[in-house]
């Protein structure tokens, strides 16, 4: 048997989506093949992490995983024996005879019938109810993969690529025939999924004012339909690294600027780094306190809907120098004097000279 894909990502049965979105970025950061280059226990984990999320983050299927637990891919073939009352989906039909005392029902394990990976039933069940007469089934959608992405904020402002790996179930498990299982134990080669996994690797866009949280969609680059269908879509779970200077609030920056105190006095011009590398020169009038805050706008992240740009908030943080002098302290003290109301200060020789 399979691992419980709730056990998988460590969340309860009851989790929601958010619980499960953030249980999946968690353990992909810790087991992703680029952290563990080399590592064929992690990659492993990777996979077995990203199929849990693949199936819990769908509503569809993981109501269908809730109910058939490892037969979840089956969902469909089970509820249409069941509105056919057949054997162990419902009383009567062929693997039950009526009603009465004499009624007998036939058990068996659906891994144990066929291999064409559909749990056994293509074979079997075509000739008990004549599905070769009846109209084909519409092909199934392949399903929709997440996977994780990390950016800088530098690269969150200019777009940027990623070649990333997908693991793909390509095909019925050869080993297991697509049942999942052997001799009882979960099967070697397939991990207990029933099908052989191949990786693809793809080059995909993030476009410049992404966020974090966000998904970016690549649209037919999810799980390849086994049964002629559509493939399904591809989304990047996007996450901006923090930047060692600039804070970001949406499509603003924050940032601190260290402004001499002389020039916060006097006003003067002070140097502000930007995200795009550049410096620009900002204004500062007399007077001003630190913690004042000025605004560079469009100078911010670019918007993702097309608005243009945010602005960048640079905060005035003032700053002694380093090294005082004689002279310095001096003027410091007058500054200080003056704002007390006295007139001025006095040298220790200017007060010996003075008659008592």
């Amino acid at each position: 048997m399979a691992r419980d894909f709730y056990e998988v990502l460590g969340v309860p049965r009851g989790a929601d989506d958010k619980a499960i979105r953030s249980a999946f970025r968690k353990l992909a950061r810790q087991y992703h093949p680029d952290v563990n280059p080399g590592d064929e226990a992690a990659e492993e984990r990777f996979e077995e992490i990203s199929e849990a999320h693949a199936v819990l983050s769908n509503a569809d299927t993981r109501a269908a995983y809730d109910r058939y637990g490892d037969r979840w891919r089956d969902a469909e073939h089970i509820e249409e024996m069941r509105k056919r009352g057949a054997g162990p989906f419902g009383a009567g039909g062929p693997f039950g005879f009526g009603g009465g005392g004499d009624a007998r029902t036939f058990e068996f394990n659906l891994g144990d019938i066929g291999g064409d990976g559909s749990g056994g039933f293509g074979g079997i069940f075509d000739g008990l109810f004549g599905r070769g007469d009846a109209a084909p089934r519409a092909p199934r959608r392949g399903r929709d993969i997440d996977h994780p992405v990390e950016v800088t904020l530098q690269e969150a402002y200019d777009g940027t690529t990623r070649t990333i790996e997908i693991a793909e179930e390509s095909a019925p498990c050869t080993v297991c025939g697509g049942s999942g299982s052997l001799a009882g134990a979960t099967c070697h080669s397939c991990r207990g999924g029933g099908r052989a996994g191949t990786m693809r690797r793809i080059e995909v866009t993030i476009p410049p004012g992404i966020g974090s949280d966000q998904r970016v969609r690549v649209r037919g680059q999810g799980e390849r339909s086994l049964h002629g269908g559509q493939p399904g879509d591809l989304f990047l779970i996007v996450t901006v690294n923090r930047h060692p200077r600039f804070e970001r609030r949406n499509a603003d920056l924050h940032i601190d600027v260290d402004v001499p105190v002389t020039v916060a006095a006097l006003g003067g011009e002070v140097r502000v780094p930007t995200v795009k590398g550049r410096t620009l020169a900002l204004t500062i009038p007399a007077g001003t306190r630190s913690g004042h805050t000025f605004r560079l706008a469009g100078q911010g992240m670019p918007r993702r809907d097309g608005g243009g740009f945010g602005d960048l908030h640079a905060r005035a943080l003032l700053q002694l120098p380093e090294h005082l002098g004689a002279e310095q302290l001096e003027l410091i003290g007058r500054l200080r004097a003056s704002e007390d109301g006295n007139p001025g200060t006095r040298t220790a020789d200017e007060e010996a000279s003075t008659p008592s």
